[in-house]
């Protein structure tokens, strides 16, 4: 029932991206990632060494899942540019999820960082997803600059809030033109459900799964809520009206 993700001439038959971040165990990771079904899971480069044995990159490997190498914990356009340069020989891969952070108490992204690095990474090749905020505007920069996908926040990394700012998204999702991905701020299972339905391709967590009490259970259920938000926008709801509406038309009825 569900049609393919693409992004930057790549095909993903599931539309849930996962991070490490936080995990408890390799073992956790290893059933998460296999209960969500994806894909596609990003690597922090400090998290690991790619030269090192028994690590999570041995561990994403025997489970066939691609490397989305990511420039977490960078302040600055030049911190995320040089990051990403050291991800790119490391893992061989140009592709990069792009974060430039604040500060360390929002965790919010820093906006004309952001724009800076993204441009310059593209300049050189690079398939930049950003990790953004819910600014249309700076959505449609980054659009522009050449991103292959935008990946605005539902709420502040690690919050589990939800999407904070519904219709923010579903502006961003309407005049996009390249893949929206859902990054940061996820809970539960209906917020990723209710970001797909208005409008979002996709769905980037990591906290609300490797934090859950069981987390290969909520990652199961990660990948079921995407399929069934996914599902639900392409059915088309009905409108939101503020009187009832009777499913059962009156004509016919008897005469009591």
């Amino acid at each position: 029932m569900t049609d393919p993700l693409t992004i930057a001439g790549r095909t993903f038959e599931s539309r849930l991206i996962l991070g490490t971040g936080g995990a408890a165990s390799h073992t956790d990771i290893a059933e998460s990632i296999t209960a969500s079904g994806t894909e596609l899971v990003t690597v922090a480069l400090r998290r690991v060494n790619p030269e090192a044995e028994g690590t999570v990159l041995d561990l994403l490997e025997k489970l066939g899942v691609d490397i989305l190498p990511n420039t977490a914990g960078c302040f600055t356009a030049e911190q995320a540019v040089r990051t990403a340069r050291l991800a790119r020989e490391a893992f061989e891969t140009n592709w990069i999820k792009l974060e430039v952070i604040g500060d360390e108490n929002s965790l919010l992204p820093d906006q004309v960082e952001l724009l800076e690095a993204a441009e310059t990474l593209i300049g050189e090749g690079f398939v930049v997803l950003p990790y953004t905020n819910d600014d249309p505007i700076l959505a449609r920069h980054l659009e522009e600059a050449g991103c292959a996908a935008i990946m605005p926040l539902a709420a502040p990394i690690g919050t589990g809030l939800g999407v904070r700012n519904p219709h923010n998204l579903a502006m961003i999702c309407d005049q996009a033109r390249v893949p929206v991905i859902c990054d940061a701020g996820i809970g539960t299972a209906s917020d990723a459900s209710q970001a797909m339905e208005l409008g979002c391709d996709a769905i980037m967590l990591a906290t609300a799964v490797t934090r859950a009490e069981k987390p290969a259970l909520m990652a199961h259920a990660m990948k079921l809520a995407v399929e069934a938000g996914h599902a639900a926008r392409n059915a088309g709801r009905i409108p939101r009206r503020h009187l009832a509406h009777a499913s059962t038309t009156f004509e016919g009825m008897a005469e009591l």
